[in-house]
């Protein structure tokens, strides 16, 4: 009797709570919808209201939030503005040009300070992109850093610890032109139509091509879980081995018998199962998990070993809190070497790649929110361009790759995000993260590599799109694919494609040419057939009349 008393009681007491806290939302998303910020936003014109908004950005956040560190250990990985200067040397000596390959305690403690820049540059790029998105465009998308653009940018031109053809300056300075570039396309109104100029299966491709990319990288060992390492004999092979060598990472013992890779391995089916339940922030709680297990001193899966660097790491970790000033990445654009044949492959490259990207993901987030019209278009389009463009070219100057807009902000319009307002609660959440610098740059390679190939595993269903029945589109579509990951290279990937594409055309066009051809010597035929007849006719006249 007692217990079934203090069971309603308990009910009751839940149910006024409830009743209680419903009656102040309201009131707050009543208070909110008349006022200025309501008005502006247009919260009540698209049947939305505060608290909407405030689960909507929160939703987004959460589902981006992996990029803070993903995107500034990709660029670190490129050595950004450290050189063989900062390499520690003997006492009397200079180091050696391989000293970036190889563990030395000074360019180690650089990529360091690199990545706390990065961090910081990602979190500003991100945080300033989404502001404007909400406050000039009035639409819920978040903007960041893009996947694909970075790997890009780190593997490609400027390679790992500065090995590519440009370097990390050299490679900013293509990033700023590409946005000028962007920009202007944008503002001419240009943007759809020369993305379309592309062949559909090469556009489709590319996604997939680049998310085989990606997934490669965060497969490998200085970039992610370390399954996969060089051989001399098969090029690549499995790896996660025991032991590696630190300079080549070839296997020196133990093959799968990494602790960091399981590790890792079990913050991959932690996200895979979060995605499989649709948790909000799946790709958050896989890299949670495996870095707070890493953050463990004296295991063997620590980021901090019992090192000088590993002391320093952790010193700076114990911080918790502390705000970084970018030291070397902002404002590290140099136009050194920009008359190189390679640096407009890679300007058109990055172009090509950020207007597919960002102007499909942002037709697909209206498509989602129910923004379009029926003309195609959405309110706040033009705008929403603009933005994108000019976030890229504010980026190049913080130090980082082209800013997009991110898929990810489907999850805030499925939560009812439907006004600028979510953007702005986004913007507000990467403020705040700026303040955690040293737990953000304590994020190890085995906790972002599952992360790599689960964004690998997202970009890869646009294949289903792809007819692959006609070869005219699956060759170059599979070409696309196969070249991005086995050459490095996303550019190799996108000219393969095309170049098949276009020999494939040719076959289709020579006919059409030869069509072409004998319907116009037909016109000619025949008017000259009418001339003639009408000369004949002429002078049978003037017979007649003589």
């Amino acid at each position: 009797m007692g217990g079934e008393l203090c069971g309603r009681m308990g009910i009751g007491l839940w149910s006024r709570l409830a009743r209680s806290w419903r009656k102040m939302e309201m009131g707050l998303n009543d208070a909110v919808s008349k006022s200025m910020v309501g008005k502006y936003f247009k919260l009540e014109a698209r049947k939305s209201c505060f608290t909407k908004e405030l689960r909507a950005g929160t939703a987004t956040f959460l589902t981006m939030a992996y990029i803070i560190t993903v995107n500034a250990t990709i660029i670190a990985d490129s050595g950004g503005t450290c050189s063989v200067a900062d390499c520690s040397a003997p006492v009397n000596q200079t180091a050696s040009p391989d000293c970036m390959f190889k563990p030395n305690a000074g360019y180690e403690n650089c990529l360091s300070k690199t990545k706390s820049d990065l961090v910081v540059a990602t979190v500003l790029s991100a945080m300033i992109g989404s502001f404007a998105m909400g406050i000039l465009a009035n639409l819920p998308l978040g903007l960041a850093p893009g996947m694909g653009p970075n790997a890009y940018l780190a593997y490609n031109l400027v390679g790992f610890h500065g090995s590519g053809f440009l370097s990390y300056q050299t490679a900013l300075a293509v990033v700023l032109v590409e946005g000028c570039a962007f920009l202007a396309i944008s503002a001419l109104g240009l943007r759809a139509k020369l993305a379309r100029l592309i062949p559909q299966p090469v556009r489709l491709a590319c996604a997939a091509g680049i998310g085989l990319f990606i997934a490669f990288v965060g497969l490998q060992i200085h970039q992610g879980l370390g399954l996969v390492g060089p051989d001399p004999s098969t090029l690549v092979t499995v790896t996660a081995c025991a032991s590696t060598d630190p300079v080549t990472g070839t296997c020196l013992g133990g093959k799968m018998r990494s602790p960091t890779f399981w590790l890792g391995m079990v913050g991959f089916l932690i996200t895979c199962y979060a995605l499989m339940k649709e948790i909000k922030g799946s790709m958050i709680y896989g890299i949670l998990f495996v870095t707070l297990i890493s953050w463990i001193r004296g295991t063997a899966v620590t980021y901090f070993p019992d090192t000088s660097l590993g002391d320093t790491k952790y010193n700076y970790f114990k911080k918790v809190v502390d705000f970084h000033k970018i030291q070397s990445t902002a404002g590290a654009i140099n136009f050194s070497n920009f008359n190189r044949s390679e640096v407009w492959v890679a300007l058109a490259t990055l172009l090509y790649v950020d207007m597919l990207a960002t102007t499909g993901t942002l037709y697909t987030m209206a498509e989602i929110g129910g923004f379009l019209d029926d003309k195609g278009s959405f309110e706040g389009e033009y705008l929403a361009y603009i933005v994108d463009a000019s976030s890229t070219v504010m980026a190049s100057a913080l130090g980082v790759s082209p800013v997009a807009t991110y898929v990810e902000s489907s999850a805030g319009i499925k939560e009812g995000g439907r006004t600028g307002l979510t953007a702005v609660i986004i913007a507000i959440y990467f403020f705040l993260s700026l303040f955690f610098t040293p737990l953000l740059t304590s994020v190890p390679p085995w906790a972002i590599g599952p992360s790599l190939v689960m964004v690998g595993v997202m970009m890869m269903k646009v294949v289903k799109d792809i007819n692959w029945g006609n070869m005219k589109e699956a060759a170059p579509a599979f070409v696309t694919m196969l070249l991005m990951p086995l050459t490095y290279s996303i550019a190799n990937g996108i000219i393969g494609g095309i170049g098949l594409h276009i020999a494939l055309s040719l076959y289709d066009l020579v006919v059409e040419l030869i069509k072409l051809l004998n319907k116009m010597r037909k016109m000619v035929v025949r008017e000259q057939n009418q001339v003639s007849a009408a000369t004949t006719t002429a002078v049978e006249s003037t017979v007649e009349i003589v």
